[in-house]
C-alpha cells in the first residue's frame, strides 16, 4: 500500500475523541506526556492515551510488530518490563557513565500506549503500566528540561550503536530529534503537551482539566 493509500486510509478514520471523549486528567496528561519526545509523526496525539489522533489500531498492532517484533501480549509485557528494569540506559552507563532513564521512559509509555491500541492490554492495564514507572522518573528528574537532555543523550547512545552495526535503516538525524525537543520546551509553544502538564504537576494533587 502506497504512502498516499494509507493518507487517505488513515484521514477516513473516526477522529480519537470520537471514542474517548473526556479529557484526561492533569495527571494522565503528564504520564502520556512522558512520550512526547517519541512522538513525532504528524497523525500523533500527544494528550490522549491513545496514540493517534485518529482511530486506526492496524497501524498500533504494525508498529509494534515490525518495529519491536511485538506480536503478543506476552511479548508486550516482557519489553515493558526490560525497559523498566534496565533497557538501553545501560549500554550507556557503560559507554558513558550515566544512565539516560529518559530515553527508556519515553518508549515505555509510547509502546505501553500502542499496546492499549492494538488492543494487547486493557484501559486500565496501559495506565498501571504509565504509572508504574512514574517513581523512577520523578526521583531522577526535577523538570522537563532535565528529562529531555537524558532522552536526547540516550538517542545518541541508540544511534550510534545502529550506525556501528551498519542497519540498513537508520533513524532520523540527531538534529531532527533536537529542533522536536526545543519545539516541546518551547514556553511559547501551547500545543506543547509539556506547557499543559507542567512538570511539578504530577506532585500536586490530581485535577481535571
Amino acid at each position: 500500500m502506497g504512502l498516499r493509500s494509507i493518507w487517505r486510509r488513515t484521514k477516513s478514520q473516526p477522529r480519537t475523541d470520537t471514542r474517548y471523549p473526556t479529557p484526561l486528567t492533569a495527571h494522565q496528561l503528564w504520564m502520556v506526556s512522558l512520550s512526547a519526545p517519541v512522538s513525532r509523526d504528524h497523525d500523533a496525539s500527544r494528550t490522549t492515551l491513545y496514540p493517534f489522533t485518529r482511530l486506526d489500531d492496524d497501524s498500533a498492532r504494525g508498529w509494534l510488530a515490525d518495529q519491536w517484533e511485538i506480536t503478543s501480549r506476552e511479548e508486550l509485557v516482557d519489553r515493558l518490563d526490560e525497559l523498566s528494569r534496565s533497557g538501553y540506559r545501560a549500554r550507556a552507563q557503560r559507554l558513558l557513565g550515566v544512565a539516560p532513564l529518559a530515553w527508556d521512559a519515553a518508549l515505555y509509555v509510547d509502546i505501553a500506549r500502542r499496546g492499549f491500541a492494538a488492543g494487547l492490554i486493557t484501559e486500565a492495564e496501559a495506565w498501571t503500566a504509565l504509572k508504574n514507572i512514574v517513581p523512577s522518573v520523578v526521583s531522577a528528574y526535577s523538570s522537563w528540561q532535565g528529562y529531555a537532555d537524558h532522552y536526547l543523550l540516550g538517542r545518541k547512545v541508540w544511534r550510534d550503536g545502529l550506525e556501528a552495526a551498519r542497519d540498513p535503516s537508520p533513524p532520523a538525524p540527531q538534529a531532527v530529534a533536537d529542533a522536536h525537543l526545543r519545539a516541546l520546551l518551547d514556553p511559547a509553544n501551547r500545543a506543547s503537551p509539556w506547557n499543559l502538564a507542567p512538570w511539578d504537576s504530577i506532585s500536586r494533587p490530581d485535577r481535571a482539566r
